[in-house]
């Protein structure tokens, strides 16, 4: 065998808009989600952030269905190598790394607040005078009452462990269970285990979104904790709400999968962007069982 014959050919896809769309839907994004937050605390009665956000989701969803499927019709065509394949590998392992550490800086965030500013404004121990922000103050977490309540009007009640978060609990357990039976059909060679375990997964996926948003409805009508609520709304609406949106991704991610599955995709040679999904699915659930036990639980 000759030298050249012993490097595998590396496949290099052709220039493309993609990113550039990518680009400008996370823009549109993340500014009409900033103007949806000043509109909230001003109180003004604006769609406009709204409609810019919802702009960019559909340009961000829309790209990424379209980048899919290049990657998709790609792989079908035998285009990718070893090496090609070892990079998709090494990829997902370190976005998941960077999503692990995205979450640390929210549950450091939680952690600090909970375990020293609150004692420490309070004139606990050897910090600070005590009352340091107001004479009402008492040092305990959660911080259901705010120096302006005119301004920042403390929640009535937190969002208790039970049901609704428990049962979401629930629902995130039991999809892990029913994706690792599905990978078990694709090595199996199983495929309608494969689509009716899948299947199922999404659907949890979906219910677990349908919970959470009735969660917030009861957190904002019932409970008065919203945004404004002081640090305790902004810490819980921050971490439960960026673990709701890696949900949605999640969920999208395994909903192009169970399709994919559907056109007799996958194998047991080749069948990562399956894998891919499962990994992400499986970090999303380890952080929800953080969430639950910090937030819920400990944290209330």
């Amino acid at each position: 065998m000759s030298t050249q014959d012993a490097y595998e050919e590396y496949y290099v896809p052709h220039n493309s808009k993609l990113p550039i769309f990518a680009s400008f839907g996370i823009f549109l994004t993340l500014y009409g989600m900033g103007n949806m937050f000043n509109e909230m605390k001003a109180g003004v009665d604006s769609s406009f952030g709204e409609l810019v956000f919802m702009t960019g989701s559909l340009v961000m969803g829309g790209t990424l269905f379209a980048w899919f499927s290049v990657v998709i019709k790609e792989n079908q065509e035998k285009l990718y190598s070893n090496q090609m394949n070892r990079s998709f590998v090494w990829g997902m392992s370190w976005f998941i790394f960077s999503e692990v550490m995205f979450f640390a800086a929210f549950f450091g965030a939680l952690f600090y607040v909970r375990v020293f500013v609150v004692d420490w404004i309070g004139g606990v121990g050897e910090r600070g005078p005590s009352n340091m922000l107001w004479p009402e103050y008492q040092p305990h977490w959660p911080m259901l009452n705010t120096p302006d309540p005119s301004r920042f009007p403390g929640a009535a009640d937190f969002v208790h462990w039970w049901p609704l978060p428990f049962v979401n609990t629930a629902l995130l357990l039991t999809s892990s269970v029913t994706v690792t039976i599905a990978h078990h059909g694709i090595n199996e060679g199983n495929r309608k285990k494969l689509i009716t375990w899948l299947g199922f997964t999404v659907l949890l996926g979906l219910t677990f979104l349908c919970v959470q948003a009735y969660e917030y409805y009861h957190a904002y009508t019932d409970l008065g904790l919203t945004l404004n609520a002081g640090i305790f709304g902004t810490t819980f609406f921050m971490l439960t709400g960026f673990h709701g949106a890696h949900v949605t991704l999640g969920t999208f991610m395994l909903a192009v999968m169970f399709f994919r599955a559907l056109k007799g995709h996958f194998s047991k040679e080749d069948c990562f962007g399956f894998e891919a999904a499962v990994w992400y699915w499986h970090f999303v659930d380890v952080v929800w069982v953080g969430l639950f036990l910090f937030v819920y639980i400990l944290g209330t």
